[in-house]
Parts: C-alpha cells; sequence; structure tokens
C-alpha cells in the first residue's frame, strides 16, 4: 500500500511547482489573448494577403495569379492619388493634432477653476462615436445651410456661401479639420497624464538657477514628455492613416477622388464594386506604410539621447 503513495508523490510535487510558477501562471493569462488575437487578427490579415494574390470577387472564388493585382495598381492613377490623400491626410492631421494637443495639455496642467469640468468636456470629441461626429460635420459642411457659411456671412468675411465638400481643396482641408477637432483630446489627455508625472522639484530647481518659461519646456518638459509623446503620436498615426468612417460618411472619397484614402479606396473596389481580389491588394499596400510610422517611433522618438532632451 505504502508503493502508490510514493509514486503519486513526485507526480503532484510537480504539478503543485507548475501551478506555482510564475511563468506557467502568465503563459495562462495570456492565452486567451492570444487566442482573440489568432482569431481576429492574425487569419483576417493573412487571409486578406492570400486574397490580394487572387482574382477573387464576391460570390465567385478566385484563383491565384500572382502579382497581377499589384501590377495593375502600379499603373492605377486613382490608386497613386488615395496614397497621395493619405499621406496629406495623415501627416497634416497628425502634425495639428500633436501641436494643438500639447498646448491644451499644458493649459489644463495648469491651476484653473473648474479644471476637473473642463477635463471632462475636452473627452467629448473623442468619447463621440465617430458616424455622429461625421454627421454633425456633414452638416456644418453643407452646401447650402452651412451654419458655418451664415456665421461668416453674418460677420462680412465672405460674400457668397463656401463650397466645402465640393471643390477637391475645400473637401481636403475639411475632412483633416474634422479629423483633427476628433483627435486632440487623445493627444492632450495622454501628454496631460504625461505631463503630471514630472515632479515638481525640477520646475523648481531650474526656476531657482534662473530659467524662463520657454527654457522650462525646452529643458526639463519637453525630454521627460518625449516617450510619452512617441507612444501617443503612434498610436495617433495609425489611427489617422487608416481613418475609414469619418471620410466614408463625409465624402465617399469624392469629389473626384479628391479625398479617397486608401482604406476607403480598399472598401469601395473589394466591398462596394465586389473585387475582393483588388481591395484586399490595396489593403496590404498600407502595411510598409504603417511599418514605417511604427519602426520610426521605436527607432527615432526612443532614443535615450533624445530623451535625455540632446541632439542626435
Amino acid at each position: 500500500m505504502a508503493m502508490p503513495s510514493i509514486a503519486v508523490q513526485p507526480r503532484r510535487s510537480m504539478l503543485s511547482r507548475l501551478a506555482e510558477s510564475r511563468n506557467t501562471l502568465g503563459l495562462g493569462f495570456m492565452l486567451p489573448a492570444a487566442a482573440l488575437l489568432l482569431v481576429f487578427l492574425t487569419y483576417p490579415l493573412g487571409l486578406g494577403v492570400w486574397l490580394g494574390f487572387t482574382d477573387t470577387r464576391i460570390g465567385r472564388p478566385g484563383i491565384y495569379i500572382g502579382v497581377e493585382n499589384y501590377e495593375y495598381l502600379w499603373s492605377d492613377s486613382v490608386f497613386w492619388l488615395s496614397v497621395f490623400n493619405t499621406l496629406l491626410y495623415t501627416v497634416s492631421a497628425s502634425i495639428l493634432k500633436f501641436v494643438l494637443g500639447l498646448w491644451l495639455a499644458l493649459i489644463l496642467n495648469e491651476k484653473l477653476p473648474f479644471k476637473s469640468f473642463f477635463r471632462a468636456v475636452v473627452l467629448l470629441p473623442w468619447v463621440v462615436p465617430t458616424v455622429l461626429s461625421a454627421i454633425a460635420f456633414w452638416w456644418i459642411y453643407d452646401s447650402q445651410f452651412s451654419i458655418l457659411s451664415w456665421a461668416l456671412q453674418q460677420m462680412g468675411l465672405i460674400d457668397h456661401r463656401i463650397n466645402f465638400l465640393g471643390d477637391p481643396t475645400n473637401a481636403r482641408a475639411s475632412v483633416i479639420a474634422a479629423n483633427v477637432w476628433r483627435g486632440i483630446p487623445f493627444v492632450a489627455i495622454t501628454l496631460l497624464a504625461g505631463l503630471q508625472t514630472i515632479p515638481q522639484s525640477l520646475y523648481e530647481a531650474a526656476t531657482l538657477d534662473g530659467a524662463s518659461r520657454w527654457q522650462l519646456f525646452r529643458h526639463v518638459t519637453l525630454p521627460l514628455l518625449t516617450p510619452i509623446i512617441a507612444i501617443t503620436m503612434t498610436f495617433s498615426v495609425l489611427f489617422t492613416f487608416t481613418d475609414f468612417q469619418l471620410i466614408y460618411v463625409l465624402t465617399r472619397g469624392g469629389p473626384v477622388n479628391a479625398t479617397h484614402l486608401m482604406a476607403t479606396l480598399s472598401f469601395q473596389r473589394g466591398i462596394a464594386g465586389g473585387q475582393l481580389g483588388e481591395g484586399a491588394a490595396i489593403a496590404v499596400a498600407m502595411i510598409p506604410f504603417l511599418l514605417a510610422a511604427i519602426l520610426f517611433s521605436y527607432f527615432g522618438l526612443q532614443r535615450r539621447r533624445w530623451q535625455q532632451g540632446g541632439g542626435d
């Protein structure tokens, strides 16, 4: 009767050691998230890459055609226009969101009356669903009933209504303005959280040394805030580059493809047009740009000398 207990004891101790292991516990917590990523990220990405090499259409399975979709896109002027629009949209909106978001974060970090109330109000554009924001801007930009045109006319600044979404240049500027309005709260609140972590003793010591407000910002705030800026702007660029809802509700890529982004063109060709293979190829073509933004943040903004405020 003693032999079974001797044989079982080592097995139980091994299981107990595995249960108490931090690595095993961490792996157990990670498995559900890994399963979700596998189902909702890895599989769709792999399927999209595969469809980009086929002539699949809605309702008809395709065959492997190699790089024909990409060769067609290489000579497609509308595709290259969407690339230009996407880069212009992303760069312009990201720069404006960073400048205005940092300015707003610095204001909210000051000792203001009703500071908590203003911080809550700032979040509203980010909390409101994108489609509702787009519908509101669609009304603001309406060619006949635009409240913005009416206000400018009442102030005597213009003598005729502005065609915000009917003119290519105005349409590009209008969608960028809408994206900036929606994205500023994310940048501002995130940078404000970073500002809250900077010790006040550093400001006090720099002030005693005779530093001006600009010098405090340049040599204390900015270097210590650089890691947060890197993370925030990486997410901001990714969100802006892949924007779809705002553009689709406002302009659907018009006028004359002036506001078509790569995401909206991919949807138009793949879903609305039924060319799943071509639409997938356009979506896959977005990946190098997204990787470039991530690598720039990782290898550029995260450099130790940049974090310490030094040049490079």
